[in-house]
């Protein structure tokens, strides 16, 4: 008698823990599918009921002197169709018509979150002031914004990246910019843009895979930047398959066509611009692109921290370089080789 009990409680406690696995499955399938499920909550605990996505500005227009003595003219409209659509441009002082590099930034954040203004919520702090730096050091700086799910998803941010270069090329005169010596950066979610945006320029078969016609020639863009760039998909954790499979698609199952259209290291070519790659908590993907690029006999650097020096860095670690001796080293090495192609 006592056996029969005892195998009873054993099946109905099989039977307990195999339909909490089963619905484990099915919750995490769910999840897995529907990321914006998850990723909404994350907006909503960054945003509470603020907007994200916006077709009209979120500050007042500003022209003028900023407190550090750079000239910054914000919120300029260069695009109509999608939210978001807005730039900034700082110039090092007041002299406008000065003959400078025009260095186009965009920021990062898993594309669910931040801005030209904020910066990355997930990254390294003083994003804002990196920027000051570069252009205190002879640069113009356009600094981009784009729309973030779930008001838009890939290539959409894409899109908004050519159209700003189409509207900088189209009134460059008007700003007194220097079209013809871009450089290119990102950090995070803004690297993995410029990155692609690299090849969308360089790569005429991977334009059409986008259905994007490149603004910009190969011969405008003298550099690239790329800020701890999460591109090697099928080598992501978890956590970053739920926002960028979120961002290209809602879920995180990609097929093979849709990686090769995200990740731009299938794409690249030799004549992919020179490049900055910065790695941090993505960098064994920067290691896979420098790879590629060494194969292909792409001029770059890799600043890699962790493999120089056995020090692991946090996640756009650069933005630190005010207050952090590593930072700053990468911070002179990236300025040093931006300078050497655009003065």
């Amino acid at each position: 008698m006592e056996k029969k009990k005892n195998r009873k409680g054993l099946i109905i406690a099989g039977s307990m823990i195999g339909s909490l696995l089963l619905l484990l499955f099915v919750l995490f399938f769910v999840l897995t599918t529907h990321t914006q499920i998850v990723v909404g909550l994350i907006q909503k605990a960054t945003y509470g009921d603020k907007s994200f996505n916006s077709y009209e500005p979120y500050y007042e227009p500003i022209n003028g002197l900023k407190e550090n003595g750079q000239y910054l003219i914000s919120e300029i409209k260069y695009d109509d169709e999608y939210p978001n659509s807005y730039l900034d441009i700082t110039y090092p002082d007041g002299d406008l018509t000065a003959d400078r590099p025009t260095l186009v930034y965009f920021h990062g954040g898993g594309f669910f979150a931040g801005s030209k203004n904020m910066g990355d919520p997930l990254a390294a702090s003083e994003a804002t002031a990196l920027l000051d730096d570069i252009c205190a050091q002879g640069y113009n700086i356009v600094n981009v914004d784009y729309a973030l799910v779930s008001a838009a998803h890939f290539p959409v941010p894409l899109i908004q990246a050519n159209r700003a270069f189409a509207y900088l090329l189209a009134h460059q005169d008007e700003y007194h910019l220097d079209m013809d010596n871009i450089v290119i950066m990102g950090s995070s979610a803004g690297a993995i843009l410029s990155s692609q945006m690299g090849s969308i320029v360089t790569n005429p078969e991977y334009a059409d895979l986008l259905g994007i016609t490149p603004a910009l020639t190969p011969e405008q863009v003298k550099a690239v930047v790329l800020d701890d760039a999460p591109l090697d998909y099928n080598h992501f954790d978890l956590a970053t398959k739920m926002l960028v499979g979120n961002y290209v698609k809602g879920s995180i199952y990609l097929n093979k066509g849709e990686i090769k259209k995200y990740n731009n290291i299938g794409s690249l070519t030799a004549n992919y611009p020179a490049a900055v790659l910065l790695g941090s908590e993505y960098r064994l993907d920067m290691n896979v692109m420098h790879k590629e690029l060494n194969s292909l006999g792409c001029e770059h650097i890799l600043v890699d921290p962790y493999a120089e020096r056995g020090v692991k860095k946090q996640h756009c670690f650069v933005a630190e370089e005010r207050v952090d001796e590593i930072a700053k080293d990468a911070f002179d090495r990236m300025m040093d080789f931006i300078n050497n192609k655009t003065k």
